[in-house]
């Protein structure tokens, strides 16, 4: 199912350039070039998109006031600014204000795509009940167990192991974990990746499962053979 989003961006060519990548990457895609045709665009609710990709200079009132006007609705959809500032007062005062992530101008195709991407897994509700052979989880509860024993597990691990269970029988990266379960600013490197992988594997002992790794793509969870 195609993402949808909001970009709002003033300039022609960039926003015609981004429009087409994202579009090939199944999102949807309404765009807007002004900061007042944004502010009157996201005043209607519920907002049909998932994600806003909000650039601060704009013409009108700047990015900065879009974002803080919705804010102040109390719209919580996540907002990734686009800038050509690379001060880290510009930074600051955009996170204060309530962007969810920061990009600065020039930047990759592919990275703008793997945050909104990452952005918009953050937002989506996780069913409540995952299992997998002898492995359930309960997200409501944060229980995890395998058939009537509880696992104890840190956050990060119980992170990671919802992950992998969300996307059972799919090869998942490191990057791709770090990107769901770190917030914003949030230390998590890939060598700590395999770290909780590896206590993972020894903590599902019996659990009908295994996590294999994938040799220069990542991670893959599978009912064990």
């Amino acid at each position: 199912m195609p993402l949808p989003l909001l970009l709002v961006e003033d300039d022609a060519v960039l926003a015609d350039g981004l429009l087409r990548t994202l579009q090939a990457q199944d999102m949807q895609v309404e765009l807007v070039g002004d900061g007042l045709a944004a502010d009157i665009r996201l005043q209607g609710q519920p907002l049909p998109f998932s994600v806003i990709v909000l650039d601060i200079g704009l013409p009108g009132i700047d990015g900065f006031e879009v974002l803080r006007r919705l804010r102040a609705r109390g719209t919580t959809l996540p907002v990734l600014l686009l800038t050509a500032r690379d001060a880290v007062e510009d930074r600051v005062r955009g996170l204060e204000a309530g962007a969810d992530d920061y990009l600065v101008k020039p930047f990759a195709s592919a990275e703008l795509v793997a945050r909104i991407r990452a952005l918009a897994r953050r937002v989506a509700p996780p069913p409540a009940q995952l299992g997998l052979g002898q492995l359930s989880l309960d997200s409501a509860t944060r229980r995890a167990r395998v058939g009537e024993r509880v696992l104890e597990l840190s956050a990060r691990e119980w992170g990671v192991l919802e992950y992998l269970l969300q996307h059972a029988g799919r090869v998942v990266s490191k990057q791709q974990i770090i990107d769901a379960i770190a917030p914003w600013g949030d230390d998590l490197t890939l060598n700590a990746v395999e770290v909780y992988i590896s206590r993972l594997r020894l903590k599902l002992d019996g659990a009908g499962v295994a996590i294999r790794t994938i040799r220069g793509f990542g991670y893959l969870l599978e009912a064990a053979a």
